[in-house]
């Protein structure tokens, strides 16, 4: 018996053009008319997540920046987990070392340091994820969507550290080489810091309190409505989904989910372009009649 759903968004209940489908938004519909709690675990900050859930008329909690920041349905805060300044700084030193370009999500919102570097990553991004876009196109498509987010420029990132009433919640670091050429700057964190480092793209690491998990956040929204594990069904395609995937009785791995997902997940749906949470839904609420 399923009680609690909890979806990744990008690659998961998002499809490659970023939108939520018509079918993937109906199913979560019926499951909430079902009595089923849906929830989104997303590395994505508040802001960023809410308006595309919003434009399907979606109201549920949001887990975002990977399990550091939650709200509930109306987006009151109920959790925030900061990565310590003293920590940051040193994440910061090893980025900064090899000449990776990264970002920094704080309580008031995600900082930049370059905008033309920032337009560059995305591109690239938008590039992997849909490879029939020209890079041309994707230039533009990520200048028009800089423009639209809600991004703070600083010409330094110590004005962050300096400011007693900003907390660092995630950093992102991006690199051109994959994993592979991520890996040395994530096993030298870690030989420094207590962190949980992620990713939600090929390109990309993503650096959290060890507190800020997604499973650590999906077992505590359970917990919370006295609701056993065995009764939860988590869906995603990325390393930044493994812990939920691991806590769940029931796991979904998306179709165009990496190998590992796939090899953690119980169960097995189709692609984000094909309605694959939406799917997993159904079949859940299935056998939830039986």
């Amino acid at each position: 018996m399923i009680s609690v759903i909890a979806s990744d968004m990008d690659g998961t209940l998002l499809n490659e053009e970023m939108q939520i489908s018509p079918g993937n938004a109906a199913a979560i519909k019926k499951a909430q008319d079902a009595g089923v709690h849906f929830v989104v675990a997303t590395g994505r900050e508040y802001r960023e997540a809410k308006p595309l859930l919003e434009t399907y008329g979606l109201s549920v909690p949001l887990i975002t920046l990977n399990g550091a920041a939650i709200f509930d349905t109306e987006g009151k805060i109920l959790d925030e987990v900061p990565i310590t300044k003293p920590n940051a700084q040193l994440i910061m030193h090893q980025l900064e070392k090899r000449g990776l370009y990264y970002e920094i999500t704080t309580n008031q919102g995600v900082v930049s340091n370059s905008r033309a570097r920032r337009i560059e990553t995305v591109s690239h991004l938008l590039e992997t994820v849909n490879p029939d876009t020209p890079f041309k196109l994707a230039v533009a498509m990520s200048s028009a969507r800089v423009e639209l987010m809600n991004i703070r420029y600083v010409d330094n990132y110590q004005v962050l550290l300096d400011d007693p009433k900003i907390q660092i919640l995630k950093l992102v670091a991006f690199g051109q080489n994959g994993q592979k050429g991520l890996q040395p700057v994530r096993e030298a964190i870690q030989q420094q810091v207590d962190v949980a480092i992620s990713s939600s793209f090929e390109n990309n690491i993503e650096i959290n309190s060890p507190r800020a998990q997604k499973g650590l956040a999906v077992q505590n929204f359970a917990d919370q409505l006295g609701i056993p594990m065995s009764q939860v069904m988590t869906i995603g395609d990325n390393l930044n989904d493994a812990s939920m995937l691991r806590v769940a009785g029931v796991s979904y791995a998306m179709g165009n989910a990496i190998p590992e997902i796939k090899r953690l997940a119980n169960h097995l749906t189709v692609t984000n372009n094909e309605d694959g949470v939406g799917k997993a839904i159904l079949e859940q609420l299935a056998e939830n009649q039986q």
